[in-house]
């Protein structure tokens, strides 16, 4: 580098420029550098006298100083000088250092120029130059610029600095050979034989394997959703190069692993990671026999939020994957191939793509089975037959988001860690069917007992426990249970959710009240939402996530996201009526499918949940039924023919049932009131406060409180604007402060409290 700084000196001074310039020092290293020289030539399959010649034009047409000047560094030069500067600390500039900064000088007619020569991307130039130029290299400290600068006259060339730059150059396969290069790798065929073995997916590894045997592009692609084996696939091609039940043509071959995170540790210079990658497969390929094994190979395209700028691993592995001497295995999902992968068709026609499908249950059993010795030995516990099969196959129907065998085995795995932190006090661990439904519980957020598997009783009394909170609508509380019962004898169609029901009537019977008694009673969250929210045609994205561009994409759906937190719940749609239309069109696919996907292409999952509409169309033509002389037509069949006009009838064909409920009499009206009371009761309880409220009081409050239009929340209107003032002042400023009876009277039809 030092005589290629003298002669761009010289080159300045003869051609009467007032600046050194990084074109001066780029024709240098044309003319008397050999080693920049043949890698252009060799490497790069560029001509070296053509960019010298265009480089020397372009220099002529310069303004020249009318009379000799002292030679100054031009703006361009001293850029470059201070981004080698703080690169390289003292040691400033060499060759490789001073073309990267020139060629980050988007202004520098050098760097134009040297591209237009160039047929290889800049990443190619820089490795190159990294491999053979730096190795011998020489440094220019700023203060030696500066000397040669002010000596120029008395700088002269010396044949011996020719013959060290020749000496810099190496072949490739002496540079593979002294890099340790598989200290970024991990040989999988090493590793296979203390890898669990791969069961079946005999077709997948024999595709792989004749793909490996093809002369050109030999390279597999394994594309799958996570879980379903694809890396397991690997280790069982290295178990079968292990065993030599290859063809010949894989005898003896070695799997290597690349990934992402041990080239990018500790690399921190632009082009140190790429060098690194070439350097595997450069010792990959002088080795022979080698397979590059990829996996999430949608990373090695840089992703999707690199820079325009950036240089992916793609571009610095193209050249092997032509040659087909270094043969390459890929792994990805569907999701990241459709993101990255799919969109280059450079990589795809390189690739040949091999679907990695979910096995099914009875292929998982096999699998499950031949592991059985390896997870029985490791926990030191034995598994029952009933309980491995249960596992695997509650696994496929409970766990919506994830892949077989991969679920299936986590379970089984984590029965026995728990009989490890939880022993029990015998000879042998037994891992049981009802200790796999303790651990399925946990991970699918089961709690209720009565939609486990092995539990009914839960439900024998479930139709007595709601008529006991739920006062005159019997007919409507049996016709609940027995849908939910129906759904939990397996009667029902697997592919919809437990139940879909519409529950019709008046306001304040009990619509919302019945949801809520029924979610308690199976022990499962309930999840409701106002639909009034969702009137407005925009507000329906909301449910399921807003569409890609639009503010709220990153938050997901409110639908979607409460039903995957709580995959077994009650969901309560209330006042259904009242959202927009194209609401019913989201819930056809959740009835007829039990799956809902968001903006971000996740489903959820609707098998186990129990979905509850409610409605108050048709309730104000109910009282309509019997009018006129031939009026024959019952209230529940009115408000079912208003139902039919206000909904599509694709939305009630899909309905499981329309549940109707009473209007109020004066029967219902005395029972609830008793619950309002009792509920207040409770209460004033907690204050020490015994209430008690005499027949005149108890009759009064139901005649102001029973109003067949407005149904049971005029009862609490009445209590919470008769009873509760007087309790209210008893209790902070009068004799109740420190507990006592306090008895609720009506005189005149006035309330007193005593």
């Amino acid at each position: 580098m030092n005589r290629a700084i003298q002669q761009a000196c010289e080159l300045a001074h003869r051609s009467s420029h007032e600046f050194l310039m990084p074109e001066h020092v780029l024709l240098a290293l044309c003319q008397i550098a050999p080693s920049f020289v043949n890698v252009l030539k060799q490497s790069l399959d560029c001509q070296p006298g053509e960019l010298a010649e265009d480089v020397e034009k372009w220099l002529a047409s310069q303004e020249k100083a009318p009379k000799p000047v002292d030679l100054e560094l031009s703006s361009s030069m001293r850029r470059i000088f201070t981004i080698c500067k703080g690169e390289n600390a003292d040691r400033v500039l060499c060759v490789t250092s001073f073309i990267e900064a020139m060629m980050r000088d988007a202004e520098c007619m050098g760097t134009y120029l040297l591209t237009k020569h160039l047929k290889v991307t800049e990443v190619f130039l820089l490795l190159s130059l990294h491999e053979y130029c730096d190795a011998k290299d020489s440094y220019v400290a700023e203060e030696e610029l500066d000397d040669d600068l002010d000596d120029l006259e008395d700088d002269d060339l010396d044949d011996d600095d020719l013959e060290d730059d020749d000496e810099m150059m190496g072949s490739p396969s002496d540079f593979a050979s002294s890099s340790d290069w598989k200290q970024w790798t991990t040989d999988i065929t090493a590793e296979a034989t203390d890898h669990l073995p791969i069961i079946g997916r005999e077709a997948e590894l024999d595709r792989t394997i004749e793909v490996l045997c093809r002369m050109e592009k030999n390279n597999p692609l394994h594309i799958g959703e996570p879980g379903v084996g694809k890396t397991a696939l690997i280790y069982g091609l290295a178990q079968r190069i292990a065993k030599g039940h290859v063809p010949y043509r894989l005898q003896k071959a070695h799997i290597y692993s690349i990934e992402m995170g041990q080239l990018m540790a500790g690399a921190q210079f632009r082009g140190e990671f790429e060098k690194r990658l070439k350097d595997v497969l450069d010792g990959a390929t002088a080795q022979g026999n080698s397979v590059i094994y990829l996996d999430e190979i949608h990373l090695m395209m840089g992703g999707e939020q690199a820079q325009s700028d950036s240089i992916s691993a793609f571009d610095v592995m193209k050249p092997y994957l032509d040659r087909g001497k270094l043969r390459f295995i890929g792994s990805t999902t569907y999701e990241a191939f459709n993101r990255t992968l799919a969109k280059s068709k450079a990589v795809t026609r390189r690739f040949q793509q091999i679907d990695i499908k979910e096995p099914s249950v009875e292929d998982t059993l096999r699998i499950v089975e031949a592991l059985l010795p390896t997870f029985q030995n490791y926990h030191n516990v034995i598994y029952r037959k009933d309980a491995w099969t249960y596992a695997v196959e509650s696994s496929a129907r409970l766990i919506t988001n994830r892949q077989l065998p991969d679920k299936a085995i986590d379970i089984i795995d984590e029965a026995g860690a728990y009989l490890e932190v939880h022993p029990r006090n015998r000879l042998h661990n037994y891992v049981t069917k009802s200790l796999v439904d303790e651990i399925l519980n946990k991970v699918c957020r089961i709690d209720a007992d009565a939609l486990k598997e092995a539990d009914n009783n839960s439900l024998k009394d479930l139709v007595t426990q709601m008529k006991s909170q739920i006062y005159g609508q019997d007919k409507a509380i049996e016709r609940l249970t027995d849908a939910v019962m129906m759904a939990k004898a397996g009667l029902t169609d697997s592919d919809k959710p437990m139940a879909s029901l519409l529950f019709v009537g008046p306001t304040g019977v009990g619509k919302t009240e019945v949801a809520r008694v029924l979610a308690r009673q199976l022990g499962v969250e309930l999840v409701r939402f106002d639909m009034s929210e969702y009137a407005e045609k925009h507000t329906v994205a909301k449910l399921i996530g807003s569409p890609a561009g639009y503010v709220g994409y990153d938050d997901g759906g409110l639908l979607t996201s409460a039903i995957r937190k709580t995959p077994n719940c009650v969901l309560l749609l209330d006042e259904i009526e009242k959202a927009h239309s194209d609401i019913y069109n989201i819930l056809l696919q959740v009835m007829d499918y039990a799956r809902l996907t968001d903006n971000r292409g996740q489903q959820a999952d609707f098998h186990h949940v129990i979905i509850i509409m409610t409605s108050n169309a048709g309730a104000q033509y109910a009282s309509q039924a019997s009018v006129g002389f031939t009026g024959h037509v019952s209230r529940g069949e009115a408000m079912r023919q208003q139902v039919k006009r206000v909904f599509k009838p694709e939305f009630i064909n899909r309905l499981t049932d329309i549940v109707t409920f009473r209007d109020m009499d004066k029967t219902m009206a005395t029972l609830i009131l008793r619950k309002k009371l009792a509920l207040l009761s409770d209460k004033l309880g907690q204050r020490q406060v015994k209430l008690t409220v005499s027949q005149q009081a108890f009759d009064r409050l139901l005649t102001l409180g029973f109003t067949p239009e407005y149904g049971a929340r005029e009862m609490d209107r009445v209590i919470g604007n008769n009873i509760k003032p007087l309790l209210m002042r008893a209790l902070l400023f009068g004799s109740l402060s420190k507990g006592g009876i306090a008895t609720v009277d009506c005189k005149d039809g006035v309330f007193v409290v005593k």
